[in-house]
C-alpha cells in the first residue's frame, strides 16, 4: 500500500498515551479514527470533546474524530493503524479483529511486550497479524503525554526499516511543540524502551528506600551501559547509545514525576506488596511485566545486567527491598 496525504489514520487505544497522539495528529491531519473499547467515554467525547479518564483537560473538536468501539470497522476504514494499548492488554484488546493487516501499515507506541510469549510488538504483528517487517514503525521516546498534553517541547523518534513510512510519521507527528527523529532501528529502540521501564522501577524502588541523586546518577548510568549490553547482544548492530531514543527515553523515564513506573517502584520502596501497589495505580506500570520477559530472554544471552536481576528478584522472588539494593550497589561502577 502506498501511503500519502489522503491515508487514513487510525489511534487504537483509550489511554493517555493514544489521547495524547491524537492530538498531535490533528495539528496536521483534519480527522483521526479513533477506537476506544469503552463506549461510555465515546459518548462523553462526543459531547463534551474530552477523554474523561485521561488527560481530560485535553480539548479536541468532536468534528475531527471519528470515534468508535468496534474494533474491525475502524481497521477496515483506515490505511494506518496506531497502536497505543499497553502491551499486557494487547492480544485482549485486539481479540475481535477479524480483518487481516496485511498490507496496513502498523505504528507501534507500545513500550513492551507481550507477558509470557516474552516477544516484541514487531514479532507480534508478524506473527499475529502478517504485518510484514516493512509495514511496520515504532514510535519511541523520550516523551511523556502529559507534557504533550501540557504542550510542553517533546521529542520522538520514529523507526522503521522503511524509511519512507518513518518520514511521512514523523511528519504527521511534527508540531510547534514535538519535535522528531528518524531510525531504521526498530529492535533496539523496542528493547530500549521495555528496559528503560526496568531501569525506572530501579530507580523508584531506591527513592522508596531513601537513596538520594547521588546514587540515582550512578544507577542510570549503568542502566545505559546495561541497555548497550543487552541490545548489542540479541540485535548487534551499530547505534549511538547517547542518542534520545535510548539515553532521553531512559532518563526521562527514570526522573520523572509523570513515570508511572517510577510511581510503581517507589511504592514498592516503601514497602507496598505488588499486588497492593497495582491496585493503587490507576495506570499499568508496563516495567514489572517486562521484568520477568527480559529476564526469561537473558537466560539465552547470559548478558550481564544486575540492576535487571536486582529488579526480578524483589518484584517476582519477594527478596527484600533493601537486602537486594544493598547487594546491587557492590555490583555498580
Amino acid at each position: 500500500m502506498k501511503i500519502n496525504n489522503e491515508s487514513r489514520i487510525a489511534v487504537i487505544g483509550g489511554g493517555s498515551w493514544a489521547t495524547a497522539i491524537v492530538k498531535l495528529l490533528l495539528n496536521n491531519v483534519d480527522k483521526v479514527n479513533w477506537f476506544m473499547r469503552n463506549y461510555s467515554s465515546i459518548e462523553y467525547l462526543r459531547k463534551y470533546g474530552r477523554n474523561p479518564r485521561y488527560l481530560s483537560d485535553v480539548q479536541f473538536k468532536t468534528e475531527q474524530l471519528s470515534l468508535c468501539d468496534k474494533i474491525n470497522d475502524v481497521v477496515e476504514d483506515s490505511e494506518i493503524l496506531i497502536m497505543a494499548i499497553p502491551a499486557a492488554f494487547i492480544s485482549q484488546a485486539l481479540s475481535k479483529l477479524t480483518i487481516d493487516l496485511k498490507g496496513k501499515k502498523v505504528i507501534s507506541a507500545v513500550k513492551g511486550m507481550i507477558p509470557d510469549e516474552d516477544i516484541l510488538m514487531a514479532e507480534y504483528f508478524k506473527i499475529q497479524h502478517n504485518v510484514l517487517i516493512n509495514d511496520f514503525g515504532v514510535i519511541s521516546g523520550p516523551c511523556h503525554a502529559e507534557e504533550v498534553a501540557l504542550e510542553r517541547l517533546s521529542y520522538l523518534t520514529i523507526a522503521s526499516q522503511d524509511s519512507e513510512l518513518a518520514n511521512y510519521i514523523a511528519g504527521k507527528l511534527t508540531c510547534r511543540y514535538l519535535k522528531t527523529f528518524v531510525s531504521e532501528d526498530i529492535y533496539g529502540t523496542e528493547y530500549s524502551a521495555v528496559l528503560k521501564n526496568i531501569f525506572a522501577l530501579a530507580a523508584g524502588i531506591c527513592h522508596g528506600l531513601g537513596y538520594g541523586d547521588n546514587f540515582q546518577a550512578v544507577l542510570i548510568s549503568n542502566a545505559i551501559r546495561e541497555i548497550e549490553r543487552f541490545a548489542n547482544a540479541v540485535y548487534p548492530i551499530p547505534r549511538d547509545i547517547k542518542d534520545s531514543a535510548y539515553l532521553g527515553d531512559l532518563m526521562v523515564t527514570a526522573y520523572s514525576k509523570f513515570s508511572r513506573n517510577r510511581t510503581f517502584g517507589t511504592m514498592i520502596g516503601k514497602g507496598y506488596t505488588v499486588k497492593s501497589a497495582q491496585l493503587e495505580m490507576n495506570m499499568v506500570a508496563e516495567g514489572y511485566y517486562a521484568t520477568r520477559s527480559i529476564k526469561q530472554i537473558n537466560d539465552n544471552y547470559n548478558v550481564d545486567m544486575p540492576i535487571t536481576d536486582a529488579v526480578y528478584n524483589i518484584l517476582y522472588k519477594r527478596a527484600n527491598a533493601k537486602e537486594e539494593i544493598a547487594k546491587l550497589t557492590d555490583l555498580l561502577t
